[in-house]
């Protein structure tokens, strides 16, 4: 049988049908993670922050995407931002604050649990790390959030190392990501693999944030986490993203699993 010629506009026509897949794959960080299904199963998910405020800063939306699916989300507090409000002591201060977690959480339907550390006075030693592993393991979290460790402000630092040496010491490592806070003026040098599209929950995200009324919710969100957002939705592709550090082997674009 003889085989007919191959025009410009067969060929045209076949390779698009070939690469058409892979163009729509490369076209946006958020088009793998599309293409993957998500577990049958619910997951278990815990962020990590070192003050009231920061995993809503860092990744609200996200955390209000897990649990809209189904998956468990647990929020720790590294401490109670006993320093965070001026002319209140330590006691008032992190009552204050701790209400403002719970009401935060209530929002993204997260569960805040906080760990006892001190504002300002956060350490890392082997006994901080033992208590971080033991609560983790408690968890027993499939992905775990924490800060990015290279940050002007050493309480992020100190909970962001806290959660590394927690995760590895698990039998079963969790994923682990980094968020960003303040990029700039507090996290450094980040330069995100991972991004989740969280412009259907963006309200929730802002809700948690003005949750915190004695940081000036309000202001936080306008001046610093809104701007950031819509930046990493134009990397992502989207209206508004929360961008992640995934540590591959190769920087590769990475994905979260079950979103």
């Amino acid at each position: 049988m003889q085989t007919p010629p191959v025009t410009r506009r067969i060929f045209l026509k076949e390779s698009l049908v070939i690469a058409g897949p892979v163009v729509a794959a490369t076209t946006s960080p958020l088009a793998a993670a599309a293409a993957e299904a998500a577990p049958a199963r619910a997951l278990k998910v815990c962020c990590i922050g070192a003050h009231p405020d920061d995993p809503e800063s860092g990744c609200a939306g996200t955390l209000a995407r897990y649990a809209q699916l189904g998956h468990s989300v647990t929020v720790v507090y590294l401490t109670r931002g006993e320093r965070g409000i001026r002319g209140k002591s330590y006691e008032e201060a992190a009552s204050i604050r701790s209400q403002e977690c719970i009401a935060a959480c209530e929002v993204i339907g997260a569960r805040p649990v906080f760990f006892g550390q001190i504002n300002g006075a956060t350490e890392v030693n082997s006994t901080q790390v033992d208590a971080m592993s033991r609560l983790l393991a408690g968890q027993a979290p499939d992905v775990v959030f924490a800060h990015w460790p290279i940050d002007t402000h050493m309480d992020h630092q100190v909970a962001s190392i806290l959660a590394i040496r927690a995760c590895m010491a698990l039998p079963r490592p969790p994923r682990l990501f980094f968020f960003e806070v303040n990029t700039g003026s507090q996290s450094r040098g980040f330069l995100p693999n991972t991004y989740v599209d969280v412009s259907e929950v963006v309200e929730k995200k802002k809700a948690a944030l003005v949750a915190h009324v004695s940081q000036d919710g309000v202001g936080i969100w306008r001046q610093h986490h809104e701007p950031i957002g819509i930046w990493r939705g134009r990397e992502a592709g989207v209206y508004m993203a929360e961008a992640f550090v995934h540590l591959t082997r190769d920087n590769s674009v990475s994905r979260l699993p079950g979103i």
